[in-house]
């Protein structure tokens, strides 16, 4: 297949093409491409980042071992990702650290979709402002490492699919297995929280100067 670097991956049909040749520059480019996102979230789930490590572990074995099944009705990624997703789930509830995602809740639909939150914003911007200064940027990423480790598990799972990994609403609904609803009233919850902790640092920071 030959080498990927310094480009994207190939569309999809290449891809599984090549995996289910079993070419070996693939399946790194694919490890290279995706495995850092894929531990964050698997580590939204589970408890250690050994237990991280290990669930994506497990999800590449799963991918080579049903890729000839795969149908093509999602992206090769959003199909990897709900893998990883069911894998992480499954360790996550061997760790009896949260439930298993069927055991929460539904999430109503809020009255209206324009809900304005409490700073005023209708929508958070999806890419977080990195401010200038190193120690300052510093900052910032732990607050907001603190912010998404005290969400609640849907929503830490699902910011962190939507705006630290990328991923479309419609992607993040078919790796959760959730409805369109749900993953913006979980967006918009987990939004509003971390929007506070990062506007209550802004503003000592500001009284700081």
């Amino acid at each position: 297949m030959g080498s990927f670097a310094g480009g994207g991956l190939p569309p999809d049909d290449v891809v599984v093409s090549a995996l289910r040749a079993g070419d070996e520059a693939m399946f790194a480019a694919l490890l290279d491409t995706w495995s850092h996102g894929m531990l964050r979230v698997a580590r939204s789930y589970v408890s250690t980042d050994d237990s991280a490590e290990e669930v994506v572990q497990d999800t590449w074995l799963a991918v080579i071992g049903g890729i000839d099944a795969f149908e093509g009705r999602s992206s090769v990624k959003t199909w990897v990702y709900r893998i990883l997703a069911n894998t992480a789930m499954k360790r996550s509830a061997r760790e009896s650290r949260t439930l298993p995602w069927s055991a929460f809740e539904p999430v109503a639909e809020p009255a209206t979709a324009d809900v304005v939150t409490p700073a005023g914003w209708k929508e958070p911007p999806t890419a977080w402002p990195t401010p200038e200064g190193q120690a300052l940027a510093s900052e910032v990423r732990g607050l907001i490492a603190q912010a998404l480790a005290g969400l609640p598990p849907r929503q830490r799972i699902v910011i962190t699919l939507r705006d630290v990994e990328g991923c479309t609403s419609e992607e993040v609904c078919e790796i959760l297995d959730i409805s369109a609803a749900n993953q913006r009233v979980l967006l918009h919850r987990a939004r509003t929280a971390v929007r506070g902790r990062l506007e209550g640092y802004f503003r000592s920071v500001q009284r700081r100067e």
